[in-house]
Parts: structure tokens; C-alpha cells; sequence
């Protein structure tokens, strides 16, 4: 489907369907036919390699993008490269220094194990569905379906991802198709009928809608 980055800092990566994606909204729904024009050229890209994308969203939870990228920062001085088995051969004091909870230690040494030991079949993700990737991803601590679905997002450039649990999403289809009022999972669900098969597509505009500067992985 695509071809991911290996490392960080290269060329981001961009979907090859986008342009196909943004027609077909464009003709199927109301609100993309005039919130996608708003955004040129600007599309959903990823960078880095899988491992370095989910260290990442476990050291960003519940503090700031600022925090967390300080954090980064220090964490990612410490071994000579990022990969699983050199996290693995850290000092849990050293990654404390770093500014990790006791509880993100544990839950990046239970991904690089995850990553090491081959419980996770990367090789096969490109061919699998995105619920098989999404069980893979929660059986690791730290990591529940919001994580593995913004992952499938924003690093697998999976097409047709609907984050019913992430909160953008909700306010943004309350304030782009029912003028503020309260949304349901359910009424998320009939909006996004319309969005098939580029529900990411269409979540990414809606993300946009709410903050024009888009996050990147």
C-alpha cells in the first residue's frame, strides 16, 4: 500500500490515494466540499519508523506537545540509536533522568520486548487488516485502541481508520454537521457512512477544521 520511512528527519512519506480520496468526499459529502478546498495541497504524512512512533505517542500521554517533546528529546540522547534492543540495554535510572514516569519506563521496555521478541509480525503488517494490527498493538502496555488507531493513521497511511474515542473527531462533527449539539458514537457512525472508504481522509480534514496546523509522527 506504501512504502514507511526508516528513519527519522528523511522526506516524509504521503498517501498515494489522497488526491482519489478528496474527489470522492468532495462529491459525497456537504461539509468536505467545502472544508477540503480550504487546505491546497497540505495532506497526512508520517515519518520515522514504527518502534520510534509508538516510543513517541507513550512518552506524549497526558502531558503537553511541548513537555513531551523535551522529554523526547533527552530520552532519544541516551541510547546511540533508537531501536528496541538498545532500549532494552538502558538504565531505568538513566531514562528517569530523562524525565519518564516510572510507569512510561515500564511501558517503553514492554514495547522494545514486544518489538525484540517477535511478538509483533511488522514485516506482515503492509497485508494485514487493521483490527489484527490493532489487537497487536493493545496487548502492549501503555497502548490502547486511540493509540493504535492514530497509528494506523499516521503511520501505516491506512485509508478508512474512524477513531469513534478520539474527542477531535467528536467536536469537530458536532461543530461541522450538527451546529454544536451533542454527538454520539452512533451519530459519529451515520456521518461517517458518507466518509467510505476514506474515513482517515476525512477525520484528518476534520482535525484540520479544529486546529489548521496539522500533527505530525
Amino acid at each position: 500500500m506504501m512504502a514507511v520511512a526508516k528513519l527519522t528527519g528523511i522526506t516524509p512519506v504521503t498517501p498515494v490515494y489522497w488526491e482519489e480520496a478528496c474527489k470522492y468526499l468532495v462529491k459525497k459529502d456537504r461539509v468536505m466540499r467545502k472544508l477540503i478546498p480550504k487546505f491546497g495541497d497540505a495532506c497526512l504524512q508520517t515519518r520515522g519508523d514504527a518502534f520510534v512512533t509508538l516510543a513517541r505517542s507513550i512518552i506524549g500521554q497526558q502531558i503537553s506537545v511541548a513537555s513531551a517533546q523535551k522529554v523526547w528529546d533527552r530520552f532519544a540522547l541516551l541510547p546511540r540509536k533508537i531501536t528496541p534492543a538498545n532500549v532494552l540495554r538502558l538504565k531505568v535510572d538513566d531514562m528517569r533522568a530523562a524525565g519518564l514516569s516510572a510507569r512510561k519506563v515500564e511501558y517503553l521496555v514492554d514495547l522494545a520486548l514486544h518489538f525484540d521478541n517477535g511478538a509483533l509480525h511488522v514485516k506482515n503488517w503492509a497485508e494485514m487488516p487493521d483490527d489484527a494490527i490493532i489487537d497487536e498493538l493493545v496487548a502492549i502496555r501503555g497502548i490502547g485502541r486511540w493509540t493504535a488507531e492514530m497509528f494506523l493513521i499516521f503511520h501505516m497511511l491506512r485509508p478508512n481508520v474512524l477513531p469513534l474515542d478520539d474527542a477531535g473527531l467528536i467536536t469537530g462533527i458536532s461543530q461541522s454537521y450538527f451546529s454544536g449539539d451533542a454527538v454520539s458514537r452512533s451519530d459519529a457512525r451515520e456521518v461517517a457512512a458518507a466518509w467510505a472508504p476514506y474515513c482517515s481522509v476525512a477525520t484528518w480534514y476534520i482535525w484540520r477544521s479544529l486546529d489548521p496546523v496539522p500533527v505530525e509522527y
